[in-house]
C-alpha cells in the first residue's frame, strides 16, 4: 500500500485568562465605598425615552437583518478542498508577516504527492445541486466537498470555471436543494444595505452587514480580474468567505464575495463582490456545459496618463487607451493598427482607460467586426479588426513576446551620437545579434547613458530601444532630435518615446533639458 502524506498549515489562536487571588484580605480601592454611582443605584432598567429618537433607525433602515438571513442562509455552503502542494524552491515555504520559513518535507519514494487543504464559500443556484464559487477556490482541486447548513457532507463535481472572472460552477448529487437568484435587473446603488455571507476562517452560517462603498471598481492587479467591474462593500469579509453570496436587505443575491484590500490579511472594510450581472451570464453558462469566449485583439495596452497627454499636446480632457505593442499575426496587427496608436473610442463607445478597452473586446463575439478610432501622428483615424477569440493562455502568449529581463543589461558599442543624455545609434545586423533582436523592432538602440541625466532618472539602460518619439517612428539620431525639436518648438516640456526594455515596449515620457 502506498503511503499517503498530508501537509497542514495552520494558526492557533489562544484565550489567556489572568486571575487575581487575595489571601486573608480585600482590596480596598479607592473609589470603592458603597453608594450611589453617578446618582444612579440598583438594577438598571435603560429606556432610550425621547432622547433616544435621534438615534432610531431612518425609515428604510431594517431593525434586524435576522428575518432575511434566515430565510436566504440554507442555500449557503462550506466548501472544503484538497489540492496538490508544490513544493517551493529550496524546500521552505515563506509565510507573509513571519520571521522564518517553514519547511516543507521532500516525499518519499513510492510516497503519493503531498497535499494542502483549503476552505471557501458558495451557495445553491439551483434546486438540482448547482453551487456558485470562486474559481480560485476549487482551482486545481482534486477533491471537493461541500457542508450544508444543516450540518450534510456531500462530494461535489466541478462543472466548470472561468478564470478572467473568478468564477466556477460545481455540483453536488441530489435535488431539491434550497437556492437563491441573482437580481440582474435593480442594480445597487451607492449607500444601499448589504449582507455577506460565508464560513471566514472555517465558521460556518456567519453574517455580516455592511453598505455599497463603491461601484465600477477595478482591482489593483487589473490582470487578475480584466472583465469585472466590483462592487465595493464594506461589510467584513474574510479568509473563507470567497465564493459566498452579497445579499440586498430583500435577500436577493446582487454579488459573489471575491477579494479584500487590506495589509493585514483580515478585513478592514474594503471586499471586493463580483456583481449579479456578471455572475449569472458567465455561471448561466458553466451550467449549460459551455466555455466562455470572449473577443480578442492581440495588443499590450495601457492608459493614455496626464504626462502622455501633455507631451503630444493633446486636449487636457482626452481619456483614451495606449497601444504599447501589437501581438505578431494576431486580429490587431492584421488590420493594421500599431504600436502607439491612442485608441479613444470602440464601435462607437468611448474609451477612457485601458481596462475599458479590455472589456469592451471581451464582450464582442470572435468575429465580430470592431471599429476603433484611434489617433496616429496626431490625426484620427478609424482601424477595423474582426475579432478572435481570446486564448486560455494569454498571459503565457504574452510572456512569448516579452524579451527575457533577467539579465543584466548588456554594454553597447562605444559609438554612438548623444541626444538628451542618450548615446544611439541605428540598429544594423550585429547590433540586433548583440542584444537578440528580432527583426520587426525598429528604432535606435541606446549604447550608453549619462550619469545623473535626466534620461538616466527615467530608467534609460543600454540595450534599450527607442522606438518612436513624439509618436513617429525614429531610425536616425536625426530622426530624433526633429521630433525633439518639434516638441520644443511647440512649448512642450517632454517628450514621448516608445521604449522597447526588458519587460516589453514602454511609454515614457522624458524631460527635456532646458536650451
Amino acid at each position: 500500500m502506498m503511503k499517503r502524506k498530508e501537509f497542514m498549515l495552520g494558526a492557533t489562536f489562544g484565550l489567556v485568562l489572568a486571575a487575581g487571588a487575595t489571601a486573608g484580605g480585600v482590596i480596598d480601592w479607592p473609589t470603592a465605598n458603597a453608594g450611589p454611582v453617578a446618582g444612579a443605584s440598583g438594577r438598571l432598567t435603560p429606556n432610550a425615552g425621547a432622547a433616544g429618537l435621534a438615534f432610531a433607525p431612518p425609515q428604510g433602515a431594517p431593525l434586524s437583518f435576522a428575518d432575511i438571513f434566515q430565510q436566504v442562509a440554507p442555500a449557503v455552503v462550506q466548501i472544503d478542498v484538497e489540492a496538490p502542494l508544490e513544493r517551493p524552491p529550496g524546500g521552505v515555504l515563506q509565510v507573509p508577516g513571519m520571521p522564518f520559513g517553514i519547511p516543507v518535507p521532500q516525499p518519499e519514494e513510492g510516497e503519493e504527492p503531498l497535499t494542502t487543504q483549503g476552505a471557501g464559500s458558495g451557495f445553491f443556484i439551483s434546486g438540482e445541486g448547482y453551487i456558485v464559487t470562486n474559481n480560485h477556490v476549487v482551482e486545481n482541486a482534486t477533491e471537493i466537498r461541500v457542508t450544508l447548513s444543516d450540518g450534510r457532507e456531500l462530494e461535489a463535481t466541478l462543472v466548470g470555471r472561468d478564470v478572467d472572472t473568478d468564477l466556477a460552477v460545481i455540483k453536488v448529487q441530489g435535488s431539491d436543494f434550497p437556492f437563491v437568484s441573482f437580481e440582474e435587473e435593480a442594480q445597487p446603488r451607492v449607500g444601499d444595505w448589504v449582507i455577506a455571507v460565508g464560513n471566514p476562517f472555517g465558521l460556518g452560517g456567519t453574517a455580516t452587514a455592511g453598505i455599497v462603498s463603491a461601484t465600477g471598481r477595478s482591482l489593483p492587479q487589473a490582470s487578475d480580474n480584466p472583465y469585472t467591474d466590483f462592487l465595493q462593500i464594506d461589510a467584513a469579509i474574510n479568509r473563507g468567505n470567497s465564493g459566498g453570496p452579497t445579499f440586498d436587505i430583500y435577500g436577493r443575491v446582487i454579488g459573489v464575495n471575491s477579494a479584500i484590500f487590506s495589509t493585514t490579511g483580515g478585513s478592514v472594510g474594503v471586499g471586493f463582490a463580483i456583481p449579479a450581472s456578471i455572475a449569472k451570464e458567465v455561471t448561466d453558462s458553466l451550467m449549460r456545459g459551455e466555455s466562455i469566449k470572449r473577443g480578442y485583439l492581440g495588443a499590450q495596452i495601457g492608459t493614455l496618463s496626464d504626462d502622455m497627454r501633455e507631451s503630444l499636446g493633446l486636449p487636457d480632457d482626452l481619456e483614451a487607451a495606449y497601444i504599447n505593442e501589437v501581438t505578431p499575426d494576431a486580429p490587431a496587427e492584421r488590420a493594421g493598427l500599431r504600436n502607439g496608436d491612442i485608441v479613444v473610442s470602440l464601435n462607437g463607445e468611448k474609451v477612457e482607460t485601458s481596462t475599458e478597452l479590455t472589456r469592451l473586446v471581451g464582450a464582442a463575439r470572435p468575429g465580430d467586426i470592431l471599429r476603433l478610432e484611434v489617433i496616429r501622428e496626431g490625426r484620427r483615424q478609424t482601424v477595423e479588426v474582426r475579432s478572435g477569440t481570446r486564448p486560455a493562455d494569454i498571459y503565457a502568449e504574452a510572456d512569448a513576446t516579452t524579451p527575457e529581463a533577467d539579465e543584466a543589461p548588456k554594454t553597447g558599442p562605444a559609438a554612438g551620437e548623444v541626444v538628451e543624455g542618450l548615446s544611439v545609434a541605428p540598429l544594423t545586423a550585429a547590433v540586433r545579434s548583440r542584444f537578440d533582436l528580432p527583426e520587426r523592432v525598429e528604432g535606435l538602440i541606446v549604447n550608453a547613458v549619462a550619469p545623473n541625466s535626466r534620461a538616466a532618472r527615467e530608467g534609460f539602460q543600454p540595450g534599450m530601444v527607442i522606438m518612436q518619439a513624439n509618436s513617429r517612428p525614429v531610425r536616425t539620431a536625426a530622426d530624433l532630435r526633429a521630433a525633439i525639436a518639434a516638441v520644443r518648438s511647440a512649448g512642450r516640456s517632454g517628450v514621448l518615446l516608445l521604449v522597447r526594455t526588458p519587460n516589453g515596449n514602454s511609454p515614457v515620457v522624458l524631460p527635456l533639458a532646458r536650451e
